[in-house]
């Protein structure tokens, strides 16, 4: 069998001189209007088929036939690199179904309700904290502290550690080089192992104490997977607890530090939406949504695996193929979104697809709705005269196969 050209990556699809990480919309409408499915060579990871339409995008988001599981991939050999533990990131059910039971009781709306005093409480505590003149950087002074505080609260992190876990993270979900993203993983790996063995001595009331009081003790999630199987309710092993606490630590933060930066850099790029919001506060809600859609955090899924031969959109995907979908490029797609690259908070309806759709619906969104809403509504508030204090070309957006965010925000608080 003949060997298939290599294809090119987004950057090669790009005009000339056309910076892809400052704004890949330009590439996604292109490919959009040749058609819902293309061959793409994703830089690190290898070659996939990207999804880039609405339509497309929620059909595959909800076939059985594309797997999470990397074993499903023609080209596994291995564990599938440097991911920690084993999460419901990387599963399909029936233990997708039973790791995500374990953890969905917490992030309920009612949940996230009881939740809002502190969420409150740490944002007026980070606003008292900016300044009252000059410039200041929104993404390391607020839209970051916020939900690293939230989520490590909510986990038990001892408040000496979440800066150090921050930097993990960030080396991990957005690396700068793979062997800065190995050493991070062990550094991690080790920081989340011993913080589990010191819940299982001393349980406290958080999140990952509940979690490990069910653990068992069994070391690998293989046993754990053939025990699900059967019974469907099986305890996490320590592998799957350490994964779990990791996907929920860097789930938990990474993307709303994004969703808030993003849309205050739209708000200020767009200062008519921004006076209408002034004016009519009550549209936060619905700017955080317009945010979602037009500059998706979470820019595309993980990748999926065709478990058999299946069809997307008339494109063949033979089994074993990497399939991504691009949630950034669905939301902005012109059948479903009228004039798509416009920033609209009245835009209604907005059926973005930010959050994902399906199994692997956003488990944390409820929470993330929370803390961007509370952020927004009371920087506004209390600083009326925000303004970036640098030119929009000159901001560095950082990417990765799955999200994209400002490295920074620069802006005038007074």
């Amino acid at each position: 069998m003949a060997k298939r050209p290599q294809p090119p990556t987004l950057g090669d699809l790009a005009p000339d001189g056309h910076d892809v990480a400052a704004d890949p919309h330009l590439v996604y409408a292109t490919l959009r209007a040749k058609g819902p499915v293309h061959r793409v060579l994703v830089p690190e990871s290898g070659e996939a088929w990207l999804v880039v339409t609405r339509d497309a995008a929620r059909a595959a988001l909800t076939d059985p036939r594309l797997r999470n599981d990397i074993r499903h991939s023609s080209s596994w050999h291995d564990d599938g690199g440097h991911a920690i533990g084993r999460n419901m990131l990387q599963a399909d059910p029936p233990q997708h179904t039973r790791l995500r039971r374990l953890v969905a009781g917490h992030f309920t709306p009612g949940r996230i309700t009881a939740l809002r005093p502190r969420i409150e409480a740490i944002v007026t505590d980070l606003l008292a904290a900016l300044p009252h003149h000059g410039a200041v950087d929104l993404v390391s002074a607020y839209a970051l502290p916020l939900p690293v505080t939230v989520i490590c609260d909510l986990l038990g992190i001892p408040a000496s550690d979440r800066a150090a876990f921050h930097t993990w993270s960030n080396a991990l979900v957005m690396p700068e080089n793979p062997e800065r993203a190995i050493s991070a993983a062990t550094e991690l790996t080790t920081y989340l192992a011993e913080l589990i063995e010191h819940k299982r001595r001393t349980p406290d009331s958080d999140l990952l104490s509940i979690l490990t009081a069910t653990a068992t003790a069994t070391a690998t999630a293989t046993a754990t997977a053939a025990t699900a199987t059967a019974t469907g309710d099986a305890p996490p092993t320590r592998e799957e607890l350490l994964g779990m606490t990791f996907l929920l630590l860097v789930a938990g933060h990474e993307t709303t530090v994004n969703l808030i930066s993003g849309t205050l850099h739209a708000l200020l790029t767009h200062p008519d939406q921004l006076d209408l919001l002034r004016a009519e506060p009550e549209l936060t809600g619905a700017a955080i949504e317009e945010s979602l859609r037009h500059n998706s955090p979470v820019h595309a899924t993980a990748f999926r695996f065709a478990a058999e031969p299946l069809d997307i959109a008339g494109t063949h995907i033979p089994a074993g193929d990497a399939v991504l979908i691009s949630l950034a490029a669905a939301s902005r797609d012109p059948l479903h979104f009228p004039d798509p690259d416009r920033f609209d908070i009245r835009r209604a309806p907005n059926s973005h697809l930010g959050f994902g759709h399906g199994l692997h619906h956003c488990l944390g969104a409820p929470l993330a709705r929370a803390e961007a809403t509370t952020a927004l509504r009371q920087l506004l508030h209390e600083r009326p005269t925000l303004a970036l204090a640098t030119d929009p070309a000159t901001l560095t957006w950082r990417t990765s196969t799955l999200l994209r965010g400002l490295a920074a925000l620069p802006v005038r608080v007074g």
